[in-house]
């Protein structure tokens, strides 16, 4: 054990009269010392209990053998970052989550961990801290909101942002907007439709590294509590058989990850995170296998905002083990995968059966015979772009229009909001990826414009940044080079016609190609002033098609 090196022996009498200061006893410092991360703050609502997750883990620990200490890690809220200089802030804390884990459990000698987070960031910056400490590690989100109701219909999100374009289009008025303010985000939790928080926590049971239910029990249930306990009472079990994270995130479990999460329909910002964490464990991702995987994977699950049922219905349906007990029926799935339960896949979901078709499509009857996500490529997008195909309307699929070009988000919403993107425009918007923005923003606020304008049948988007989860529509991201890299999309001009094909993988800027050799040879790429960690970020960072991993 690590912390051996720390608590025996006369020179370590000084370690011990610390320990002491802490008030452990003599009988606690004999036993396993687990790291328990918490994520508990009162800024993110997916985080605003995790508090009591915290406390039944220290229970669940303490019960198998183990004494529990506690330390925090930060969390952004995606939601209200969104639309302003904060969204920079966004993926940015993903490695300073993974960096200060790592630090906090090196330098004090833990023997293992129990991760704690719950929303977009936090849970990846986790994983990949996970993979570079490689100690026994259980994880146990914070669990998903419930849904909201307005008129009798479940609402997540994504409607409240959906509701402000409508609101703007005249469609509602103001007292229906503050009914759908008041009454969409109802409980605490990480927001109830398939956003990249749920989409990663869900990833998680798929990589081996959450028990049966991480992703999908709601936060306020009583058996998200025991959930947590389990997760203690696991993490000392594979202390005890020297099961490590690197022992479960293997490339076959991630190929099961990225099946699932072409079975689930998640967020296309799982493009971008399974490939960080798989870096950290020494496996590299090329964005091509997505569409390799896609191909051979039916889309089970609509959740919003792709369609109309929620995380607490996939919960009830029988969660992720469900949905890949669906998937191992086409044997889809390496049911060979060591997990956190010291089970394999195949043992964990035996006997795990859909209970609800209206919510998991069985294998025989998808939605679709290829996956959520699809990865496009082109003159535009040489290195890969990523668009959420299950929540794209079939008549976007194939899509041909002029470019409405803007150099940051804020420039393109004001000309949504100011009625001047019309029917059949394809809206760019550049200088917004990893080194561009810096920290790559999410677009939530332009794409819920143009859905709640009613816009979304005849309008797509393209940008080197990213999109929320809760985005839907032909909204295409992490256009790769980006602009501030000197990539293609840095000289598209306004009027240019540009492509869609999501079907066949591609996304084509339609100008002659002498013109475009003289457009590269004369492009100067944007450069913005920079302080603190931004600048820092933006030295450092990767493409969005590597993962937006610093180098």
């Amino acid at each position: 054990m690590k912390s051996e090196t720390l608590k025996y022996g006369t020179q370590n009498a000084p370690h011990r009269a610390l320990y002491h200061a802490l008030g452990l006893t003599d009988e606690e410092m004999e036993r396993p010392l687990v790291g328990i991360v918490s994520s508990y703050n009162e800024i993110v609502p997916g985080h605003m209990n995790i508090d009591k997750i915290v406390d039944a883990v220290k229970l669940g620990v303490a019960m198998a053998g183990g004494t529990p200490i506690v330390f925090p890690a930060i969390a952004v809220c995606d939601g209200i970052a969104m639309g302003h200089t904060g969204m920079k802030y966004s993926l940015v804390t993903r490695d300073l989550i993974a960096d200060s884990t790592e630090a906090m459990a090196l330098a004090h000698g833990f023997d293992a961990l129990v991760m704690v987070p719950n929303c977009d960031k936090n849970v990846p910056g986790l994983l990949m801290a996970a993979a570079r400490l490689n100690i026994p590690t259980v994880f146990v989100s914070g669990g998903p909101m419930l849904a909201g109701r307005v008129n009798g219909a479940k609402t997540s999100l994504s409607s409240i942002f959906e509701a402000v374009g409508e609101y703007g289009a005249g469609k509602i008025t103001e007292e229906k907007l503050h009914e759908y303010e008041c009454k969409t985000c109802p409980t605490c939790g990480s927001c109830s439709g398939m956003y990249t928080a749920n989409s990663m926590n869900c990833l998680t049971e798929a990589l081996g590294m959450g028990l049966r239910g991480n992703g999908t029990i709601p936060a306020v249930y009583s058996s998200r509590i025991e959930l947590a306990k389990h997760a203690g009472m696991a993490v000392m079990d594979m202390v005890k058989k020297n099961i490590r994270p690197r022992d479960i995130m293997t490339e076959e479990a991630f190929m099961n990850a990225l099946t699932v999460d072409m079975a689930l329909g998640c967020s296309t910002n799982s493009m971008l995170h399974l490939p960080a964490i798989a870096h950290e464990c020494g496996i590299e991702i090329n964005l091509d296998i997505a569409n390799k995987i896609s191909a051979e994977t039916p889309n089970l699950c609509h959740l919003a905002p792709a369609g109309r049922t929620y995380i607490e219905e996939l919960d009830e349906a029988g969660g992720v083990y469900a949905v890949m007990n669906e998937l191992s029926k086409k044997n889809l799935l390496n049911l060979d995968c060591i997990t956190v339960t010291g089970k394999t896949v195949g043992e964990n979901i035996e006997g795990c059966i859909n209970l609800d078709s209206s919510v998991i499509r069985p294998v025989e009857n998808p939605y679709s015979e290829t996956g959520g996500i699809a990865v496009l490529r082109g003159n535009l997008a040489p290195d890969g772009s990523v668009v959420k195909r299950s929540a794209v309307l079939p008549e976007m699929l194939v899509h041909e229009g002029p470019a409405r070009v803007f150099d940051c988000e804020e420039d393109a919403q004001a000309a949504i909001n100011a009625g001047k993107i019309k029917s059949g425009d394809v809206v760019v918007i550049r200088y917004e990826g990893p080194k561009g923005g810096p920290g790559m923003r999410e677009m939530l606020n332009p794409t819920s414009a143009i859905m709640g304008m009613g816009l979304g049948s005849s309008v797509a988007l393209v940008t080197d940044g990213r999109f929320s989860g809760a985005t839907r529509g032909a909204c295409i991201g992490h256009v790769s080079p980006e602009a501030a890299s000197g990539g293609m999309i840095g000289v598209v001009e306004e009027g240019d016609i540009i492509s869609i094909n999501i079907p066949e993988n591609k996304l084509e800027l339609k100008v002659c190609e002498k013109v475009l050799e003289e457009r590269m040879k004369n492009f100067v790429p944007k450069k913005k002033e920079l302080s603190g960690y931004l600048k820092r970020y933006a030295a450092l960072v990767s493409s969005g098609a590597e993962g937006a991993i610093l180098k």
